[in-house]
């Protein structure tokens, strides 16, 4: 039995589909068992279990030959990671008792990043899953190609990618979130022992003009990019809602300075098959 945490969204989703297609039984872990609906039709068991509870947490992973821990993300986080650190906390004290056979662990591209940014909140995920006794791995992926749904409509209506990402022609890893999935799925069901880390992109890096050309050609209309100046990000970001603009400001100098990266420049970084192009399209399509 694989148990799955995140399964409603697009990279736990994905995960289960993969493993499901290759005969696989999935337990679902979900807050609210109306969205487990899907998965029961598909032959999933059900758990419900929110993941800051630790005893229902650990009913979930009980007998498992594999858990996906997906933490939930926290774009506005409070200084010092407290969701973060609850959440994980909660996650390790059940696969402590749980004591599956295997976890995987979705981290990301930055984890051990040299500064203080929004994706800090998975380096304290790895280190309080790293102190168990578990084989555990942790998947860095990429950016989300999938994150290019917020540009859609400018680059729809007014022909403009608005871009906090610069220099404009300056890649990064990105990869879709079905290739993080089917990645995840694979890595459940091999074997290892201790801890592993592996990395994750699409076949190609990704920078803002990249983004601005997949745009147009799927909506068949010129797009370009612009960059959004560093000097007005903590007054847009406000004006949105957030109240702590800081760490979100810091991974994106992260990526921009290029001290968030892979270990090794992506050298051995495993590689998606899902193309960019092929994103923008489903996305367009679904909108």
């Amino acid at each position: 039995m694989y148990v799955i945490t995140g399964i409603t969204g697009q990279v736990g989703g994905a995960t289960a589909r993969a493993l499901l297609a290759a005969g696989q039984p999935v337990r679902a872990v979900v807050r609210d068992a109306a969205k487990a609906t899907p998965w029961a039709d598909r032959g999933c068991e059900v758990a419900v279990a929110a993941l800051q509870d630790a005893a229902a947490l650990t009913q979930a992973f009980a007998g498992a030959a594999g858990v996906f821990i997906l933490p939930p993300p926290d774009f506005d986080p409070a200084p010092g990671y407290p969701a973060a650190r609850a959440t994980m906390d909660a996650v390790a004290t059940a696969l402590a008792m749980a004591r599956p056979a295997r976890v995987v662990s979705l981290s990301t591209v930055g984890a051990d990043a040299p500064h203080d940014n929004l994706l800090s909140q998975h380096t304290l995920n790895e280190r309080r899953l790293a102190v168990l006794d578990l084989p555990i791995t942790f998947l860095r992926p990429g950016w989300f190609m999938e994150n290019a749904a917020w540009d859609l409509a400018a680059a729809r209506d007014e022909g403009v990618l608005r871009s906090h990402l610069q220099p404009l022609d300056r890649p990064i890893p990105m990869v879709a979130t079905a290739d993080v999935g089917r990645v995840a799925a694979c890595l459940l069901r091999e074997d290892w022992a201790g801890l592993r880390i592996v990395d994750l992109e699409g076949p190609a890096r990704v920078s803002p003009n990249d983004l601005a050309q997949a745009f147009a050609r799927t909506l068949g209309r010129p797009v370009r990019a612009e960059a959004v100046p560093r000097d007005g990000w903590e007054a847009q970001f406000r004006a949105q809602g957030m109240h702590h603009p800081g760490p979100r400001m810091r991974m994106l100098d992260g990526f921009n300075e290029g001290w968030i990266d892979f270990r090794d420049a992506g050298a051995h970084a495993l590689k998606g098959d899902t193309t960019l192009h092929q994103v923008i399209a489903a996305l367009a399509e679904r909108t």
